[in-house]
């Protein structure tokens, strides 16, 4: 279990009271946010008190539901939208496993990032929600379960698909992989990511 002061040493000191503030700003309960974010009510509370860490595919679960980002739920934002992301002006983000780097401006319709998968899978989740997404491998070897089928990729390869499509990300080699990642956000708080 993750204490909050843990949390802020692992780079993530303010995602708890954003992910409620966020929650009640769209008026949902802690229940309807849980059911849609896929987690018992419990854990979604765990989430918001900082007694648990969020992995980055709650992460993206939850920033679709609220209408934001990822980006915003760690707390970064730009003053304006500046079309340039310079390297090494925005520290890495890490959770549950999962290394981020963000490659894109916040407010977008879509949101880019550089991710650092770990070797392993994400346990049982299979993510489908509304949208697209879009990979790049640059190091290691990423299994992809696309529906039933399972993808093996290597650096260069890419895959590009539609989010209503059971998936699931993980690292095939036990170094992890690298990739660059591209997904649509969704704005409106009505659309159940996990129906």
């Amino acid at each position: 279990m993750t204490n909050p002061a843990a949390a802020a040493a692992d780079g993530l000191p303010d995602v708890a009271p954003r992910l409620r503030e966020l929650r009640r700003r769209r008026g949902l309960t802690l229940e309807a946010a849980a059911e849609r974010a896929g987690l018992s009510p419990a854990h979604l509370s765990r989430l918001e008190t900082g007694r648990r860490q969020p992995s980055l595919p709650m992460l993206l679960g939850l920033a679709r539901i609220y209408g934001t980002t990822v980006a915003e739920l760690l707390g970064e934002s730009a003053p304006e939208r500046e079309p340039i992301i310079r390297a090494g002006r925005n520290e890495p983000s890490s959770a549950d496993g999962w290394t981020y780097h963000r490659a894109g401006g916040p407010g977008r319709a879509m949101q880019a990032l550089r991710l650092v998968v770990p070797y392993g899978s994400q346990g049982d989740l299979v993510r489908v929600h509304p949208g697209e997404e879009w990979l790049y491998v640059l190091d290691g070897r990423l299994r992809l379960a696309l529906g039933d089928a399972v993808h093996e990729l290597s650096p260069g390869d890419s895959a590009h698909f539609d989010s209503q499509t059971p998936h699931r990300i993980a690292a095939a080699t036990r170094e992890g992989a690298e990739l660059l990642f591209v997904h649509t956000l969704l704005q409106s708080p009505d659309i159940h990511p996990h129906a």
